[in-house]
């Protein structure tokens, strides 16, 4: 393969297999999260994989340190960036739900309180839907886990992320309603792919089609 002389940010955490999983696949760089260690910046062959914290992926893309970025859909939910989503990469999928307890009473909209109390770590997006159904929302921000808040009486419910549902389960908590479906998201520079055309867009090309036969 050619080099490509292109930087690409990577989000630690759950997306960071995959991520890792489809540059191999593209022919872009063999990485193992082994090989990473405490690493934040490898360069290899024109290539620079930056690793950030996921929710600072959009803000590296879009200011230009990295041009492409991959990132979890449900960030970008939260993300006023200037990027470009580019390609749906199919891994990572989760959904975000509204969950309260086992035993309560709140299930479809004509359940729902005058106002209703929800715990979130994605305030933007849970009051956008809430309001999009005509619904008054108190939104508490939390930044740990949400799981507690209603069993203590903080909230009505929490607006969260789910894979399996097996958190929830043992939280003792049950899905009312699925606000949206996430995956991880190949993101670009606005920039990078006006000023750079050919490296970036040989980048996406792999990276596409790495997407695609992983499916």
């Amino acid at each position: 393969m050619t080099a490509l002389n292109v930087s690409i940010a990577l989000p630690t955490g759950a997306l960071l297999p995959g991520a890792l999983r489809l540059l191999s696949r593209g022919g872009v760089m063999r990485l193992s999260a082994a090989e990473l260690g405490r690493r934040l910046l490898v360069e290899r062959s024109g290539v620079r994989v930056i690793l950030v914290r996921p929710a600072d992926v959009p803000a590296y893309v879009d200011h230009g340190a990295a041009d492409l970025g991959i990132v979890g859909k449900d960030v970008l939910w939260e993300s006023n960036g200037s990027h470009y989503e580019l390609v749906d990469l199919r891994f990572g999928a989760c959904r975000l739900v509204l969950a309260v307890p086992d035993e309560s009473k709140l299930n479809g909209p004509e359940t729902w309180p005058p106002l209703m109390r929800v715990a979130t770590k994605l305030p933007r997006t849970a009051a956008a839907w809430f309001e999009g159904r005509g619904q008054a929302v108190e939104i508490v921000r939390l930044h740990g886990s949400v799981e507690l808040a209603p069993q203590v009486g903080l909230v009505d419910g929490i607006v969260d992320l789910t894979a399996s549902g097996r958190t929830l389960r043992e939280n003792r908590l049950r899905i009312a309603a699925t606000l949206g479906s996430s995956t991880a998201r190949l993101i670009g520079n606005q920039a990078s792919l006006k000023t750079r055309t050919d490296a970036v867009q040989a980048m996406v090309a792999r990276l596409r089609e790495a997407a695609a036969d992983g499916d």
